[in-house]
């Protein structure tokens, strides 16, 4: 037996660990429903349940969208963050305490604990608000550069959009202008056709 036998050191290595890839979005509403349930379960204070369902709330609304963030961007992370990390910390440090306690007594800058809670929550809302924004407004991106590939193609909106259908685009005539008596012309005076004077002392024709 060798002294590598003998420490164990050539025996087979260890396979590498799997890395896992980014949460699904079945596991992000997993977690967002777990979250809800264990502070309901807890019977967190009102003002934390309700700042706790906004947060989720607006995180349900943006995960049908966050491809359009890039899973790999700042946003798209921490909009997963917030449902597998930042949410679950924060009000589990809570719940580990006892209720009359966190509820009562300062511990940073004259707060309590569960009003240093609500200030998270608060902070969480806000920047989800800002990445649910973001989400909308490149999806609306869309709808402006379309916009202008038809105008650049068909034409100006205030010149009416003819369509290029053909060579000659037919336009139609603007209506005569109608005066304040009903009739045509814009003094409201109606046109007679003009006819040549007859001076009385002029010959006969």
């Amino acid at each position: 037996m060798g002294i590598r036998s003998w420490f164990g050191l050539d025996g087979p290595e260890a396979p590498e660990p799997v890395r896992s890839g980014p949460p699904t979005t079945e596991q992000l509403l997993g977690a967002l429903d777990a979250i809800e349930a264990q502070a309901r379960e807890g019977k967190v204070p009102g003002v934390v349940l309700s700042r706790l369902l906004r947060v989720t709330r607006i995180v349900r609304q943006t995960l049908p969208r966050l491809a359009n963030l890039g899973l790999g961007s700042s946003q798209g992370y921490s909009v997963m963050a917030t449902a597998t990390d930042y949410l679950p910390v924060a009000i589990g440090n809570y719940l580990r305490l006892p209720r009359d306690w966190a509820d009562t007594r300062p511990i940073a800058a004259g707060k309590s604990s569960v009003m240093l809670l609500v200030d998270q929550l608060d902070l969480l809302g806000t920047t989800m608000d800002k990445v649910y924004d973001a989400v909308c407004r490149a999806d609306a991106e869309a709808i402006i550069v379309h916009g202008a590939f038809l105008e650049q193609k068909f034409g100006q909106p205030s010149e009416g959009g003819a369509l290029g259908l053909g060579p000659d685009p037919i336009r139609v005539a603007p209506p005569p202008e109608v005066g304040p008596a009903g009739t045509p012309g814009a003094s409201g005076a109606v046109s007679t056709p003009s006819t040549p004077s007859t001076h009385p002392l002029a010959p006969p024709e």
